[in-house]
Order: structure tokens, then sequence, then C-alpha cells
């Protein structure tokens, strides 16, 4: 198949995204997913087909808005997991570099390998992002496979591979009451994050329950029924721990 049509899986389109990198961003959500993180605010992302598009496709949608986007804005793709369909975003992001438009990556890392076939897919992909948005769930490795069913391992190689190789990152995490707000595993994440040399923001992302209407529609069992969101003094105490003057 030529490159020009390979199809992506898409689960949605969001046209003014304002919380998906920097500027206002185009930002396109794939479909499928081997996470399965009991605080998913979107679970329909996980597994089925979408609609199918083509990587120019989808660009000549995007680019409608470049006017918005200003000096700074750009496309942003999400999921579910981008990195599971790499070949279709090397496609895309190709289009984006010839007109000088910023593309980001929202991923939480998981697929990552050193395994030369994925890592060389990797590469050519990493030439063509702008930036990584990269999820940290939780330091701990059994935290994290008892919060989102896999092992924490590659998500950190991943982080220092983009660090190693001067790929711009922010980093996000979730913070839940009681689940990912440990002191402890946050001066955990913070010392991790510190010794990354690209991270040019670290973002708490606090929890919420809007999601939980679509694991209703799916038939799913809400893992964290009853689980709070945290109060303001909770998510100034995570950024107290995670945030210093390294991170402007």
């Amino acid at each position: 198949m030529n490159n020009n049509e390979i199809k992506g899986n898409i689960h949605s389109i969001e046209t003014f995204g304002l919380v998906d990198g920097p500027g206002v961003r185009f930002v396109i959500f794939l479909k499928g997913c081997k996470m399965r993180c009991k605080f998913c605010h979107n679970p329909d992302t996980w597994s089925g087909e979408g609609q199918r598009l083509t990587a120019s496709e989808i660009f000549n949608k995007a680019k409608r808005y470049k006017s918005y986007w200003r000096n700074n804005g750009g496309i942003t793709v999400s999921g579910g997991e981008p990195l599971l369909q790499m070949e279709f975003i090397t496609e895309l992001f190709k289009l984006a570099k010839k007109e000088n438009i910023s593309a980001a990556i929202d991923t939480a890392g998981q697929p990552f390998s050193t395994e030369e076939k994925w890592l060389t897919k990797f590469k050519s992909l990493a030439e063509v992002t702008d930036l990584f948005i990269l999820d940290l769930k939780e330091m701990d490795p059994a935290g994290h496979k008892e919060l989102t069913g896999v092992d924490n391992s590659n998500i950190l190689e991943m982080a220092r591979w983009l660090s190693q190789n001067e790929k711009r990152m922010w980093i996000r995490h979730v913070l839940v009451p009681g689940i990912t707000d440990g002191e402890d595993d946050l001066k955990k994440m913070h010392e991790f994050i510190a010794g990354l040399k690209t991270v040019e923001k670290v973002e708490i992302l606090p929890y919420h329950t809007l999601g939980t209407l679509k694991w209703a529609e799916l038939n799913k069992k809400y893992p964290l029924e009853g689980v709070p969101t945290p109060t303001s003094e909770q998510i100034e105490a995570a950024n107290r721990i995670l945030h210093t003057e390294l991170y402007k």
C-alpha cells in the first residue's frame, strides 16, 4: 500500500482544542488502546472501528482551521493510544511539516519498545513530531499495573529515550485522591522527571467523573465509583511536589 493511502482509525475530532498542546489545536482522537485505566474518560476509544481516513484527508480537514492557530497552535493526535497507528501519524505529520504546522502527540507511551522494527518506525515518527505530551500515571510498577492493567517500565524507558534524543516533552499526571496522590510516589515522579533534559512543562490533571456516562453506555462497571474529585488543597500539594524551577 502506498503510504499516502494508509488510513487512520479515527474516533472523533475537536477543532478548537485548548488543552492538548500550545495554542489552539486541531485534535484528532484515534481508536485503540491496550491500557485499561480505571479513570479513563474515553473508554469508547479502546476498541472498535471508527471513521477511516487517509493522512491527506484528515490533514485537509485540519488546515481549514490554520488561520486560528496563529504562531503556536497546530495539530495534536491523541487517543485512545496514538502510537498504535504510527505509520498513519507519520504521514500526517510529514504533511504538516511541509506547511510548517506544529505537530504534537498526546500519548501514554504504552506501546514503546526498543525492538528494532518498532523503534525504527518510532524514530521516523519522532523526526516529524514537534512535541510529545506524555502521561505518567503512576511510578510504582505494581500500582501502575493495578491502575492501568499494564507495567510501566517501557513507558519510563520512552521518557528517557525522548530526553536522550532531544525531543520536547510535556508531562501530565492525573491526580486521583487516594490512588495517584501519594506523597512518596509523587516525590519519585518528581525525581524521575527532574532527570529528564527536555521536559518543558509538568501538568496536574485533576481527576473528574465526566466519563462515567460512557462506561454506563458501554455496559461497563465504573471501577472508581465513589472516588471524589481532588480538592484545591490536594492539587496544590501535588503541584508543590512536582514543580521546580526546571520547568519553565
